[in-house]
């Protein structure tokens, strides 16, 4: 698949974590990937500005380049997040992961 091409990988607490828990995770999860994984790192497009909820725990989405989805997936599960499964039919364009409800990482 072109590198224009994203999927929506989704990651989610704990049960019963709180949002300021969940957020301390991520970072601190993301900050190992970024250290020890920048390439895979570099295939996360954007963030979504807001936390969400699903089955009752909170989430945060990202856009993923569509073929490194399983290296991050892997990358953040090594760090001890429920990544929830990637809907591989559901594909971006990098102009949809760009709307205003994404951030869009600097790399």
């Amino acid at each position: 698949m072109p590198d224009s091409e994203y999927l929506c990988l989704t990651v989610t607490a704990n049960a019963g974590e709180s949002e300021a828990a969940f957020k301390s995770r991520l970072t601190a999860a993301w900050t190992h990937v970024l250290r020890t994984a920048p390439d895979t790192y570099e295939a996360v497009y954007a963030e979504a500005k807001e936390f969400d909820t699903i089955g009752g725990r909170v989430s945060r989405a990202y856009m993923v380049e569509a073929d490194a989805t399983g290296a991050v997936a892997a990358a953040l599960s090594a760090q001890g997040m429920a990544v929830q499964e990637v809907d591989e039919d559901d594909v971006y364009s990098k102009y949809e992961a760009s709307g205003s409800e994404w951030f869009q990482i600097p790399h």
